[in-house]
């Protein structure tokens, strides 16, 4: 397959390409490095079946690709700092970039993946979230600019799909986590493990008691396969994330504890239209792909520790492990801690 890829060089992204590169598929990279890495791009150029454009998907995307398979649009700001701290370029990414992606992919014969969120479901009122629940979103609040910006994307992916016959996919991604992730992305996954690395407090919001489920990262790559493999058009979201709900507390605990159980932890106030809880359910992935989370809490976060001491040895962000194609393996900021997507 010749698939495009925007979002290539961010956390998900980047371990997509490696993916589809180790099982002979061709991809061409599409990113700004608005929050993506440069380190991933460099890291996949040395693959005979990589290519890389560099650009804002908002402004418009190459038309010279030739005949693709298809297009995933996993472009965008994903952690809180990060969306908030450019927050019209996350509306942009999500309405025009959206726009640009579908477009690409119906002049090249395409199908189309958008990569959606569990943040369309807000502050849920109802748990855990089916697909059929339409959502608790704040929308003029300090999160609406990625809610709202996954939500038109969501919209105007089907409307593609109902008014031009485009076969398209969506996902909603559940909290995850893993090896390529930003050391300052600001969530508690990265948060917890660079405070305890550093010998220093772990910040929880709130109470601590909100919950999360967090999803190691090959186990939603697997997800994203399982979907594109499947025959025939399925326009209808499909969560990705696992069942198994923490409270934020716990997980601190759980990473204190792996790393240094005698470090504090301290409270600190709990961000704006922070959801309470947040579980998925994936009743629809498992019948419909045969899907569901593989690897324990325990074993993502072993992996997901041994990367940041990796990096924080070498003093500069850039792994020394080669390239995943190669062993045909997905592995290879300090401040308040934010639960994040």
């Amino acid at each position: 397959m010749k698939l495009l890829l925007t979002g290539s060089a961010g956390f998900i992204g980047s371990h997509l390409a490696e993916h589809f590169l180790a099982h002979g598929h061709e991809v061409i990279g599409v990113d700004n490095y608005l929050s993506g890495q440069p380190r991933h791009t460099r890291h996949l150029l040395a693959h005979p079946g990589f290519s890389f454009v560099e650009a804002d998907v908002s402004m418009g995307l190459p038309t010279d690709t030739g005949p693709l398979n298809w297009v995933l649009h996993f472009a965008s700001p994903a952690s809180p700092p990060h969306y908030q701290q450019h927050a019209i370029e996350t509306l942009m990414v999500g309405a025009q970039g959206t726009q640009h992606a579908l477009d690409l992919a119906r002049r090249s014969g395409a199908r189309f993946l958008l990569a959606s969120t569990s943040e369309v479901y807000g502050d849920p009122q109802v748990h855990p979230q089916p697909e059929a629940y339409w959502g608790h979103v704040n929308p003029n609040g300090v999160r609406s600019c990625y809610d709202e910006a996954k939500r038109y994307a969501e919209a105007i992916t089907c409307a593609y799909h109902r008014e031009h016959g485009l076969d398209t996919r969506i996902i909603r991604i559940f909290n995850t986590y893993g090896p390529h992730m930003r050391p300052d992305d600001g969530r508690v996954v990265t948060n917890f493990i660079n405070q305890a690395l550093a010998g220093e407090a772990l910040t929880v919001q709130g109470d601590g008691q909100q919950t999360r489920s967090f999803q190691y990262v090959s186990d939603l790559v697997a997800g994203i396969a399982a979907l594109m493999a499947l025959p025939g058009p399925h326009p209808h979201p499909v969560n990705l994330g696992t069942t198994d709900a923490i409270t934020v507390l716990r997980f601190a605990q759980i990473v204190r504890d792996a790393i240094d159980p005698t470090l504090p932890i301290r409270f600190v106030p709990l961000a704006a239209d922070d959801p309470r809880q947040r579980q998925p359910d994936i009743t629809l992935a498992r019948t419909l792909l045969g899907w569901s989370p593989q690897v324990s809490l325990t074993d993502g976060l072993t992996r997901t520790i041994a990367y940041f001491r990796a990096l924080r040895a070498e003093q500069q962000p850039v792994p020394t492990s080669g390239p995943a194609w190669v062993t045909g393996a997905v592995d290879a900021g300090q401040g308040a801690a934010t639960p994040g997507d």
